[in-house]
């Protein structure tokens, strides 16, 4: 490592995590990028500034292997060197839009363990290895609306999207009263133009009642570019008062 501050962030290979990334890198942070695949943008932006750039790809449908393996990464690392450490769970996985009925099991299971199971893991996993740390610590969930907001066809995510939630307010309780207790907050970033969205505006529309409010985010302008949305969450996450609520919404 080279930097004090250490970054550790799911799903970084495209989109808004990618965007992330890029302005991590630029802001010198050293980085731990858990994805499907490598990106050789990263690797070259981390070089050209100096500071550390680790791509694991890793399928996190099958997590349990990912958390080990940073718990392991993680207690190697000498703390004391360090001023921060984030962990950022923003890899998200949108099964079929269908009834929940329409959906095959396995595609079921693989949505659940990517928006939720991999985030717990790997948020407890950052917890136990970094508990002695006196650097900073914090933990962003990149929750949703639809975890607050019920909708037809999007059972899995919206239930994943919830928990969420819910698993942050009870980290947020556990770790209030130790001495230098880890900040998690489970924020929605607003609608921004991902593949995610894409993939919403293409769903078949008799399984999909709501698909004419996504064609008319697109259609309107509405959507934050992924590169503007990750300067509004980075921004959020620079914040003193980071973790005074543990479900935020950066509309708010």
């Amino acid at each position: 490592m080279t930097s004090p501050h250490l970054t550790i962030i799911t799903g970084a290979s495209r989109g808004m995590g990618h965007a992330m990334a890029e302005q991590l890198i630029a802001a010198g942070h050293d980085l731990l990028c858990i994805s499907r695949k490598t990106n050789d943008v990263l690797s070259g932006l981390a070089s050209r500034k100096g500071v550390a750039c680790e791509q694991w790809p890793h399928d996190l449908a099958r997590p349990e292997s990912a958390s080990a393996k940073l718990e392991t990464w993680l207690s190697r690392r000498d703390g004391a060197v360090l001023q921060s450490v984030t962990l950022i769970n923003n890899a998200g996985l949108l099964p079929r839009i269908a009834p929940l009925g329409d959906i095959a099991a396995r595609d079921l299971s693989d949505a659940l363990r990517v928006d939720l199971e991999a985030p717990m893991l790997l948020a407890g996993a950052f917890l136990r290895a970094t508990a002695a740390w006196k650097a900073q610590r914090r933990i962003l969930n990149i929750s949703s609306g639809l975890g607050r907001n019920p909708m037809a066809s999007q059972a899995a995510y919206c239930a994943a999207k919830a928990g969420m939630d819910h698993f942050s307010r009870c980290v947020a309780l556990e770790q209030a009263p130790l001495q230098n207790g880890a900040k998690i907050c489970s924020l929605a970033p607003g609608v921004i133009d991902t593949d995610m969205q894409v993939h919403l505006r293409g769903a078949d529309s008799k399984n999909f009642p709501d698909i004419g409010t996504f064609i008319g985010l697109k259609d309107k302008g509405v959507l934050a570019s992924p590169h503007d949305a990750a300067t509004r969450i980075l921004a959020f996450l620079a914040r003193d008062d980071f973790g005074s609520k543990p479900v935020a919404d950066i509309r708010d």
